[in-house]
């Protein structure tokens, strides 16, 4: 396996502060005034962007794997943090409801952090999808250029070998022209010689 960078860590170990420093805000952070969804809304950005260089540094199946080991350790680590320090986070009243709260804080924000890496990753995945069509297409293009070549390849044997053969036509016909022609000029110098011979013989 690919070893990782140390600074790779970093931003996990960022993501781990963040998560844990949410125990040490007041427990009415769900209740939507101005303040309040202001410090969440930073948070959330916050864990968003470690998600997105998390997937960028570790990729999506080791971080993922790291997210949800940080996830776990710090609700057990907030569980027992505030299971016995009740009285700083006011959970004498009410332990079961303040565990529950604050659990899902540690989960919402991990929630947060997954979605950053999974936009990345869908991001990444479109681009790859991009590329592999774009080949595609070339590969197509290349698959059909060298059918085309041969087919004009085909054509031009056939025009050849049609040349081939009207000059072995031609050929034969000028040959079969010679021959009768000089059939006939051997005829008419026997019979010349014939009639030749015939005056010769007539004048003895």
């Amino acid at each position: 396996m690919e070893k990782k960078s140390i600074y790779h860590y970093l931003t996990p170990t960022l993501l781990m502060v963040l998560i844990f420093s949410s125990n040490f805000i007041n427990t009415n952070l769900f209740k939507f005034g101005d303040n309040n969804f202001a410090v969440w809304f930073v948070l959330s950005f916050l864990c968003f962007a470690c998600g997105w260089f998390i997937n960028k540094t570790l990729g999506w199946r080791f971080g993922g794997k790291v997210v949800f080991a940080i996830i776990i350790a710090t609700t057990i680590i907030s569980v027992l943090m505030i299971s016995f320090f009740r009285d700083y986070f006011a959970a004498n009243d009410l332990l079961t409801e303040n565990l529950i709260l604050y659990s899902l804080r540690n989960v919402t924000l991990g929630a947060m952090t997954i979605f950053g890496m999974s936009v990345v990753e869908n991001l990444t995945l479109q681009k790859d999808i991009f590329l592999l069509i774009e080949k595609l297409k070339m590969y197509e293009g290349n698959f059909i250029d060298p059918k085309k070549e041969a087919e004009l390849e085909i054509r031009e044997a056939k025009l050849k070998a049609q040349k081939i053969i009207n000059d072995a036509d031609n050929y034969s016909r000028n040959t079969i022209l010679k021959k009768e022609r000089i059939e006939n000029e051997l005829k008419e110098f026997i019979q010349a010689e014939k009639e030749l011979i015939k005056k010769y013989e007539d004048i003895g």
